[in-house]
């Protein structure tokens, strides 16, 4: 089969398309034929670096996350599941190949009416954009500032601030990501690439209740600084490279609380399996900006690094 390998730590270049044996499921797995790839931002750093929570010796296929049909079952397994269209992880490795196999509770029921492409750019950041929601407990009216609000999960946060009744205060970087979060009907978006960025958001809003910080580093430190008392901050992204420096007695002084939600396993798939349903529902849409043939996973790399794309990036393996 097709498959892109990663043989060495490096720049996007080392990744490298080549055939790659055929997988045949064991007992209690499942074969998928695999149709979108879910590319993540932390995919770039584990390949640049090894950086990442799945600990993998090289070489190896790399990709967590896929999207496609059931085309076989190993011994144990309902037969019945061979052509249904499913999500799933794929425990940190595989996903970048036509075909992948993974336990069997692993895969995720794509709804009927939801197109498969749309169910894959879920898969990630719908859960985790729930999850940040519930954590959050928003409360209608309250302003919410959210980072890369052009990005996978970022533009979904946007729209279930939105519907929970809170204001959307969308913070992106450069002019295209600004234009487009503005034609997608959010009122407040800044450019925090400019200088002041914040003084533009107090100047519109007062300050924020809620950041949702994806980002982490100076730009988090800045978002910080627009919390007042019973503010709450979630991070759960280091696009920067590093999490914000912010020290606990300076948020306990300031009355804001400071976030890292998490969720168990169990609780990860209801969140999907909701994500997956909203998205079904025509309530939560992903906005897909970008999408590479499997060959070409080096330029997709390249091009989320740069900071050159909007919304989900996937690959089109079939």
């Amino acid at each position: 089969m097709r498959a892109v390998w990663l043989r060495e730590f490096g720049g996007p270049e080392v990744l490298a398309p080549g055939p790659a044996p055929d997988p045949v499921p064991g007992p209690g797995q499942v074969l998928i034929e695999v149709a979108h790839a879910n590319l993540t931002f932390v995919e770039t750093m584990f390949r640049a670096s090894g950086f990442g929570p799945f600990a993998r010796s090289l070489p190896l296929i790399p990709g967590n996350g896929v999207g496609g049909t059931v085309t076989g079952v190993g011994h144990g397994v309902d037969p019945e599941l061979v052509g249904r269209r499913v999500v799933s992880g794929t425990g940190g490795a595989g996903g970048y190949a036509e075909r992948v196999v993974v336990d069997r509770d692993a895969p995720v029921p794509v709804p009927d009416g939801l197109p498969l492409d749309e169910a894959v750019a879920l898969l990630a950041d719908g859960r985790t954009a729930l999850m940040l929601v519930r954590a959050a407990g928003l409360r209608a009216g309250e302003r919410v500032l959210v980072e890369a609000a052009a990005g996978g999960v970022g533009s979904l946060l946007t729209q279930l601030v939105a519907a929970a009744g809170a204001r959307v205060v969308a913070a992106a970087g450069g002019p295209r990501k600004v234009a487009l979060l503005r034609e997608r009907g959010v009122g407040v978006v800044v450019d925090y690439r400019e200088p002041n960025w914040t003084d533009r958001v107090r100047a519109a809003t007062g300050g924020v209740d809620v950041v949702f910080d994806g980002v982490g580093g100076s730009l988090a430190r800045a978002a910080f600084d627009l919390l007042g008392t019973g503010g709450r901050m979630l991070s759960y992204g280091l696009a920067s490279g590093a999490w914000a420096e912010l020290p606990a007695d300076l948020a306990a002084a300031r009355g804001v609380a400071l976030l890292r939600p998490g969720a168990s396993p169990a609780e990860l798939r209801a969140l999907t399996e909701q994500a997956l349903a909203e998205g079904a529902a025509g309530r939560l849409r992903p906005l897909i900006g970008q999408r590479f043939p499997l060959e070409r996973a080096a330029q997709a790399h390249a091009d989320m690094e740069s900071r050159a794309t909007i919304g989900k990036t996937l690959l089109d393996v079939r």
